[in-house]
């Protein structure tokens, strides 16, 4: 028995933990010589607005926005338009198109505008002071107006009865939910996609397991799809301002604006709470000089 004891000490000598967990595991990243805590973005940086980078990333957004709405609101009429589900992708076909489109974007626009491709991404990542609220509002004043344009777009391939007859893939309630489910699932979705942003582009993170290939945009563009999967017998899932405003005006009729707070107000609480818990609860930051 003395010979096991002594050969479990040996080994633990040995081969001694080399990941610490816990927090040890916090107080070595933040003393880690491969991690430094971004300086939190200024409220007011009038000088972007002499920036060509500014407009570039401005345009990345439009357009980005503008292709996700043309993508995804085309799949969904699409499978509407189908005698039944079976004869078209179904709804895991819709999901898998928001998700993989959103994944493409992100991958395609990271390096210029950050990917956000929605308003409720980009007010979380303001309310945690990573981009000023000269950026944010053009982004999302941009995001807007892709959306509308793309939506647009698709009316133009539809033609006006067909798109009208199909409801023009604009976001409501579905029947048998209060709108305090709507809220609610909303909320939840937006929620789960705005914090997978952040723990996805975290720097910490990155730096910490940079061991690791991790590519952001693919764990953004699951979370899309589950958030699909889950809340499109509910709302048709909006989680996304902007898509459903541009889907909402070109198509223009009162289903389209009955519940259409909701798919504003849900969104903007569920980024908000993902935002708050992210920098108050994960990563602590409030606390990090006390």
């Amino acid at each position: 028995m003395e010979d096991k004891e002594e050969d479990v000490r040996e080994g633990a000598n040995k081969f001694p933990e080399r990941q610490p967990i816990g927090t040890a595991a916090q107080s070595q990243d933040e003393g880690g010589r491969d991690y430094t805590e971004p300086p939190p973005a200024p409220l007011f940086e009038p000088g972007e607005l002499t920036s060509w980078s500014f407009y570039r990333a401005g345009v990345a957004e439009f357009m980005a926005t503008f292709l996700f709405l043309y993508i995804t609101v085309l799949t969904v009429m699409g499978v509407l338009s189908a005698p039944t589900k079976c004869q078209s992708v179904g709804i895991q076909g819709i999901a898998w198109a928001f998700g993989g489109m959103i994944f493409a974007l992100v991958y395609c626009t990271a390096g210029i505008s950050g990917g956000h491709i929605n308003p409720a991404v980009t007010f979380g990542l303001f309310l945690a002071r990573k981009l000023s609220l000269t950026r944010a509002l053009f982004y999302m004043v941009m995001q807007c107006l892709g959306a509308i344009c793309g939506a647009g777009v698709v009316k133009g391939f539809m033609g006006d009865r067909r798109y009208e007859v199909l409801g023009g893939g604009a976001n409501s309630v579905n029947h048998g939910y209060t709108k305090g489910d709507g809220l609610g699932a909303e909320i939840i979705g937006t929620f789960v996609l705005v914090y997978t942003v952040f723990s996805a582009t975290d720097a910490k993170r990155s730096a910490r397991d940079s061991h690791v290939p991790i590519l952001a945009p693919l764990p953004i563009g699951f979370a899309v799809f589950l958030v699909h999967l889950a809340t499109i017998p509910i709302t048709g899932t909006g989680i996304n301002p902007a898509r459903s405003l541009g889907a909402a005006i070109i198509f223009n009729k009162k289903s389209a604006w009955n519940d259409h707070w909701i798919f504003w107000v849900g969104p903007f609480i569920g980024a908000a709470l993902a935002a708050l818990y992210h920098q108050v609860v994960i990563r602590a930051i409030p606390f990090k000089n006390k």
